[in-house]
C-alpha cells in the first residue's frame, strides 16, 4: 500500500485531534467552530471550521475512511496544490447549500462534519475513475465508480426532498458534489468559467 499523501494525512489528523478536543471541551468548542445558520449564532469562520467537528464516533470513523479511501488516489493524481483547491471548493459550496437549506426552512440546528468535502471527493473520483470496480461497505456488493458516485447522489437528493433520516445534512452533502463539479468546469475553463486553468 503506498504512503498516504501529505494533505491527506494532515486532514485526517486534523479532524481526530478536533474530535478528541471537542471531547474534552464539549458545547462550548461545538458553538464556535459549529456551522450554525444565519441569525442563530452564525460567525464567518465557521463555513471552513465545521468541517473539521463531528457528531460520533461513527460519523467521524466512516467519514474519515472515505477521505483515505477516495482523497488518498486523488492527491496522489493531482498533487496537494488542486487537492486543497477541490477540497475547500467542496467544503464551501456545502457550508453555503446548507445555510441557504436551513435558512429556506427556519433551522436553528448548528451542520459539522467533513461529508460535504467527502462527497465532493466522491464526485471526482467517479469521473476521474468512472470504469474502476469498487466494493462499498453499504451494500457491499462490486459496481462501477460512476454507478456508485450516480446512487449515493441519487439517495442523498431523494433523503433531502422528502426529508427522511432527519438529523443528516442531504443537501450539504449535495452542496459538496455540486462544488466539486464546478472545480472541474474551473479548471477546464467550461462555462461559467473562462478559459482553460
Amino acid at each position: 500500500m503506498p504512503p498516504m499523501p501529505p494533505i491527506t494525512q494532515a486532514l485526517l489528523l486534523i479532524n481526530v485531534a478536533a474530535f478528541c478536543i471537542d471531547s474534552f471541551l464539549g458545547p462550548w468548542f461545538t458553538r464556535l467552530l459549529a456551522l450554525w445558520p444565519l441569525g442563530s449564532g452564525f460567525l464567518p469562520w465557521q463555513i471552513v471550521t465545521y468541517a473539521f467537528l463531528h457528531g460520533g464516533i461513527g460519523h467521524l470513523f466512516f467519514n474519515m475512511l472515505g477521505l483515505w479511501m477516495f482523497g488518498s488516489e486523488l492527491e496522489r493524481v493531482w498533487g496537494t496544490k488542486r487537492f486543497i483547491q477541490f477540497y475547500a471548493a467542496s467544503v464551501l459550496a456545502a457550508a453555503g447549500a446548507q445555510l441557504l437549506v436551513t435558512g429556506l426552512l427556519g433551522s436553528v440546528y448548528p451542520t459539522v462534519g467533513a461529508s460535504g468535502g467527502l462527497f465532493g471527493l466522491l464526485l471526482a473520483f467517479g469521473m476521474m475513475f468512472p470504469n474502476r470496480t469498487i466494493i462499498p461497505l453499504f451494500p457491499p456488493i462490486p459496481m462501477k465508480a460512476k454507478v456508485f458516485v450516480a446512487l449515493y447522489g441519487g439517495l442523498e437528493l431523494l433523503l433531502g426532498v422528502t426529508g427522511s433520516a432527519t438529523g443528516v445534512a442531504h443537501f450539504a452533502h449535495l452542496g459538496g458534489m455540486l462544488g466539486g463539479y464546478l472545480m472541474f468546469r474551473y479548471w477546464r475553463g467550461q462555462p461559467p468559467f473562462g478559459k482553460r486553468r
